[in-house]
């Protein structure tokens, strides 16, 4: 398998998850968040709120690692993403794209006057931020049980 076509497996397998396992560190220690996510390559983008510990962990030190997984229940079906990188918070322009990326993703982001209130309020307190990696790996035990190819990622926002 050539890299392009390990890189597309990748794209499509991160396309089809929700939700990714935010891992940070700061002063109390590490520590690991489920964030819902859309991908843009291997680039991630999510919303939070800047007073969740791992945001706070972010405004001090904005190395992460992330995993994305479909939930399995066979040792031998396991697939994932495996990244690490460093997470950076938008504004502007670039707010703007993860947005937009998110409301297609998300369709609930992009209607808000359809939203329950409780979500609607809960959106005007976050924050938006990406995940640029600087190491992707991806497991496929269906290959064979640890079995894990790396990609160099060639595309970073």
């Amino acid at each position: 398998m050539t890299n392009l076509d390990l890189g597309q497996r990748v794209y499509g397998y991160m396309r089809t998850c929700h939700v990714a396992t935010l891992a940070t560190i700061g002063a109390d220690g590490p520590w690991a968040a489920a964030v819902f996510y859309v991908s843009d390559g291997y680039t991630l983008y999510f919303l939070s709120s800047p007073r969740s510990r791992h945001c706070r962990n972010l405004a001090h030190d904005p190395r992460v690692a992330v995993t994305v997984q479909a939930d399995y229940s066979e040792w031998h079906e396991i697939k994932g993403v495996q990244l690490e990188g460093e997470a950076t918070l938008l504004t502007g322009d670039e707010e703007e794209r993860a947005r937009q990326l998110y409301a297609l993703k998300f369709p609930l982001i992009g209607k808000l006057e359809g939203a329950p209130a409780a979500i609607a309020k809960a959106l005007f307190r976050v924050r938006w931020y990406s995940v640029v990696p600087s190491r992707v790996f991806f497991i496929d035990n269906s290959i064979g049980f640890g079995h894990r190819d790396e990609i160099i990622p060639t595309r970073a926002r």
